[in-house]
């Protein structure tokens, strides 16, 4: 399971690439799609016109919808509206399927596209990677190897709230996504970036 954050839109198909090129190998990927400008200008319009958590939520799934297909453009990925064990590489269309029943996600903004991922990890029970634009958790200024959720819980960071209660006995390795040869470095070596722990 990956998820493949908004912060990476401007190096995305270059990773979608390297992750196509992995699946030869015999890696398997299903990307959960992060929301990128799409979701940001989501959260503008909540501001703006006041809307409620409901129609924002459904707003920035779709923002994720939008991701997805840029995603899976020219990349070799095949686009699904199913969470199932992929093959080869897919990319989740997540509007559907979290319609017909999205329990474990409240709808605020403490619940982003990391929540997503992570419920979807959850019900597959497979491991969870974050692709983002930073090194990992960053703590007073470094990078930190491991660290609890509980621990992060009212500190801002790379990870949303929702993920961090939607943990539980799990993880989720953060990674830094923006250059692929050094992502897929990381990825097989099991080396580098933050493994948070619920």
């Amino acid at each position: 399971m990956l998820k493949l954050g908004g912060s990476l839109i401007d190096c995305s198909r270059n990773l979608m690439l390297a992750l196509s090129d992995l699946s030869a190998d015999g890696y398997s990927f299903l990307v959960v799609p992060g929301g990128g400008p799409m979701a940001d200008l989501v959260r503008d319009l909540c501001k703006r016109h006041e809307l409620s958590g409901e129609a924002a939520h459904w707003m920035a799934i779709l923002a994720m919808e939008q991701y997805a297909y840029l995603l899976a453009d020219g990349t070799g990925a095949r686009l699904t509206w199913e969470i199932k064990r992929p093959s080869g590489v897919e990319v989740l269309l997540p509007y559907l399927v979290l319609q017909k029943d999205d329990r474990g996600l409240e709808h605020n903004w403490d619940y982003t596209s990391d929540s997503v991922a992570a419920l979807v990890a959850l019900r597959l029970d497979a491991p969870l990677i974050k692709a983002t634009d930073v090194d990992g958790v960053i703590l007073e200024g470094m990078v930190v190897r491991e660290v609890s959720a509980d621990h992060l819980r009212g500190i801002e960071s790379c990870i949303d709230r929702g993920t961090l209660r939607l943990l539980q006995g799990r993880s989720v390795r953060v990674l830094n996504g923006t250059d692929p040869q050094r992502f897929v470095e990381a990825l097989k070596s099991g080396e580098g970036g933050t493994i948070i722990r619920g």
